[in-house]
């Protein structure tokens, strides 16, 4: 038996599936001492991005190749437990409008939850993934990842990422944009390679300013680069922009991307090779980088380090948190005293509303720690502030649907109660963030003085339609401004149809 966020399972494999904009990849490992050891491993070309239309919904037919391909993969992670899975969709799938049905199928076959990560939690845990595949220490290195929709640059030292971009575009995009009718000539070759530099631009001075000693790149395109520069003798290991200008010529003197023959390209790859050569080469040409190694390690082994990682402590997202609170200035003694409430709040009635998980109890302190995040921008409607910042922030560590959770819990905990902030909410969380809510509202209410004085904590009661709390020692009595702040907010949440009752026990 092993164990994973204090949950167990039935074998000690941990799993990642990478819901990319040109393949599907899983990779399914075993946690070693001092890294994990792959027991199994598939790809599939699903195209992704090549599906989203001009109105940026997904075609029927892309949606059915993903969903047969995800049913396969759940077959394979089906006995593997769900807290040792991580699943995340990239770029296409936070592009694409009218998603959710198609999300829903997903997670039904997959029997997990697919989180949709933002541009730079994709950069963060691409690094991650190749910091751990290269050998040694070799100061700082600049990761370069091209994918179907997007493309990840990090420059980092060791395990730490320093700066992170992720550009809007990719191997699938920039082969649509360009040679969408199959034809490929110097002009059209000119167009790209200017529209990736022109990309690349506002970045290379903060990228140049922290040096990297090492350049890699990873994932497919990479790879398939450095297959084709080694099939035709044009590289022996390393890509240079020598290679890629032989690769890139090689389409235009053939006049089409179907006439084009390439030693060592896959057949799947060949469609989409050029728009990511092309971007690579214009990195390459932006960066003045002389040559750059290609890493075993992306996005899923990222994923399953960081599964690792927060089995062991969540340094990540709470380091976000952290920084949060430091970079807004906020007050972190009283958000500790708020949170403290909260969480003592919380463990009254946790088990007897699914709420006992460690997921919940984290979500519920780290909004109390950012609750008054809004009062950096104006006191006027801070809650609202607080919730679109959340909304849009870079955290590290948070998928895209933690952070709407996040932001729902922070924006409701004063004034009005609206039911719409939970219902885009994934479904596993609608409830669980109504209740968390609910406790937080609570413990801002009884910290209102800002004492350092103790507060004593009520006995609570909580179900889908109710909450009460019981004070002792005529508390309530003794407390005007409080028993006048529970009166307004059981107005409020009457309004929501939540009953809100209190006593003193002493009556």
């Amino acid at each position: 038996m092993g164990a994973i966020n204090g949950g167990y399972y039935l074998s000690d494999s941990i799993a990642a599936i990478d819901l990319g904009s040109n393949s599907f990849h899983l990779l399914v490992a075993r946690p070693m001492n001092k890294g994990i050891q792959v027991i199994d491993q598939d790809k599939e070309m699903v195209r992704l991005a090549a599906g989203l239309q001009a109105d940026r919904t997904l075609d029927s037919e892309t949606k059915e190749r993903a969903l047969e391909c995800l049913s396969r993969f759940g077959q394979r992670i089906r006995h593997i437990s769900p807290t040792a899975i991580r699943i995340v969709g990239t770029n296409t799938l936070r592009a694409a409008r009218k998603s959710k049905k198609f999300i829903k199928q997903a997670q039904l076959l997959l029997g997990h939850e697919i989180e949709i990560i933002s541009g730079i939690e994709e950069a963060r845990l691409i690094y991650l993934g190749v910091a751990h595949s290269i050998a040694g220490d070799k100061g700082r290195r600049m990761v370069v990842d091209i994918g179907g929709g997007s493309t990840e640059i990090i420059v980092g030292e060791r395990f730490e990422p320093l700066r992170m971009e992720s550009l809007y575009m990719g191997c699938v995009s920039m082969t649509r944009r360009y040679f969408a009718d199959g034809t490929v000539s110097a002009r059209q070759v000119a167009q790209a390679r200017l529209a990736a530099l022109l990309e690349l631009e506002p970045h290379i001075k903060s990228f140049r300013k922290l040096g990297w000693a090492q350049s890699i790149g990873a994932s497919g395109t990479a790879r398939a680069v450095e297959s084709v520069a080694r099939a035709n003798g044009w590289a022996n290991g390393d890509i240079t922009a020598e290679a890629l200008a032989k690769i890139i010529q090689s389409y235009v003197q053939a006049g089409s991307l179907d006439a084009t023959r390439l030693a060592g390209l896959k057949a799947e790859r060949s469609p989409v090779f050029l728009g990511g050569a092309i971007i690579l080469a214009a990195v390459i040409e932006a960066f003045d980088i002389p040559s750059m190694m290609v890493s075993s390690g992306a996005l899923r082994e990222g994923l399953l380090y960081d599964l690792i990682g927060r089995s062991q402590e969540e340094s990540t997202r709470q380091q976000a948190v952290v920084d949060l609170q430091m970079r807004c200035r906020l007050n972190k003694t009283h958000a500790s005293r708020v949170e403290k409430t909260a969480i003592a709040l919380w463990r009254q009635v946790a088990a007897d509303n699914s709420l006992a998980d460690s997921d919940s109890q984290k979500m519920l302190g780290w909004a109390a720690c950012l609750h008054e995040l809004g009062l950096s921008i104006a006191h006027s409607q801070h809650h609202k502030h607080a919730g679109y910042f959340l909304r849009h922030a870079d955290l590290s560590g948070f998928s895209w649907q933690e952070q709407q959770v996040l932001a729902a819990i922070v924006q409701a905990h004063r004034r009005s109660f609206p039911q719409d902030l939970f219902d885009r909410l994934p479904g596993v969380w609608r409830q669980k963030a109504i209740q968390l809510a609910l406790l937080l509202r609570l413990a801002v209410i009884l910290h209102r003085s800002r004492s350092s004085a103790s507060v004593p904590v009520p006995d609570c009661q909580l179900s889908e339609t109710s909450i009460s709390l019981s004070f002792s020692n005529k508390w309530l009595h003794q407390h005007p401004l409080s028993l006048a702040d529970f009166e307004e907010e059981a107005r409020r949440l009457a309004k929501r149809g939540i009953a809100f009752n209190f006593k003193s026990k002493d009556r």
